[in-house]
């Protein structure tokens, strides 16, 4: 089974990458599900229901939130009803959206769990202690788990990849927007990556105008983040899993880049 996850979608320039890299990705490599993470997706912040179906239009068949899920508003009126999109599953109980679900294509079914860090991020329930009773629920429809850490801290991310070491197929860390060098497989035969990066502006900070980001660290007086503009790239990572028993065979980063975007 060829899984590509996709890394943080950065505003109009992230989903430019995906529209125009993504297709020669898939007729290289026909993945059997695509998965990204779109907390970023509109304007830099949230998911909008347009931003969503854009998405969805692409290719992608499972979107995956984090910290910023709440920035744009209307997401609480869609969330509920939308099976292809998931929130952190730490959130307290009764918040809208689900944090985990499940994907079906062609015959193949996995499962998606996402997950919020909280060091230097708001103190959610503990994803350590609520995750394992979640994975023993959906191991019962399918061997294929792929979690989503949504976290800043890397010994964090680090440590939840060895808990769930043998009980998952990929922990996957996303937030932090520099993809890392660390992409393994476990002992047990779990996929790991401290950081898949990000989808958006090449030349910026985190995907923002640089410019305002250094004059924030030079001045310490308040700014408004803009997304920036030019050559795009989209980090994901390419996993081979092996359905019938959830091992991943190998997980694969990649950086792909477009032509630069006129305004």
């Amino acid at each position: 089974m060829q899984i590509l996850f996709i890394g943080d979608i950065v505003g109009k320039p992230g989903r430019q990458a995906v529209k125009e890299l993504l297709p020669g990705l898939q007729q290289e490599y026909k993945f059997d599900f695509i998965i990204a993470n779109a907390e970023n997706a509109s304007g830099g912040r949230g998911l909008t229901r347009e931003v969503a179906d854009e998405l969805y239009g692409y290719g992608i068949h499972f979107l995956t939130m984090g910290n910023h899920v709440w920035d744009q508003k209307e997401i609480i009126k869609f969330i509920d009803n939308e099976s292809r999109l998931i929130r952190p599953a730490n959130y307290p109980k009764g918040v809208p959206g689900k944090g985990y679900g499940f994907a079906i294509n062609n015959g193949l079914k996995i499962g998606i769990i996402n997950l919020a860090g909280r060091v230097f991020l708001t103190p959610l329930e503990n994803p350590f202690t609520m995750i394992i009773p979640l994975i023993n629920s959906m191991i019962t429809e399918t061997p294929v788990i792929i979690v989503d850490f949504h976290a800043e801290a890397t010994s964090e991310k680090v440590a939840l990849g060895w808990l769930l070491n043998g009980k998952v197929s990929a922990v996957l860390g996303t937030h932090t927007h520099i993809q890392t060098a660390d992409a393994r497989i476990l002992d047990q035969g779990t996929a790991y990556i401290t950081d898949v990066g990000m989808t958006g502006p090449k030349d910026s900070v985190l995907g923002v105008k640089k410019e305002i980001v250094i004059n924030n660290f030079l001045t310490q007086m308040p700014v408004k983040f803009e997304v920036a503009s030019g050559i795009n790239q989209l980090n994901a990572v390419i996993l081979d899993i092996n359905e019938n028993n959830g091992k991943a065979n190998s997980i694969v980063p990649i950086q792909r880049f477009t032509t630069e975007i006129k305004k």
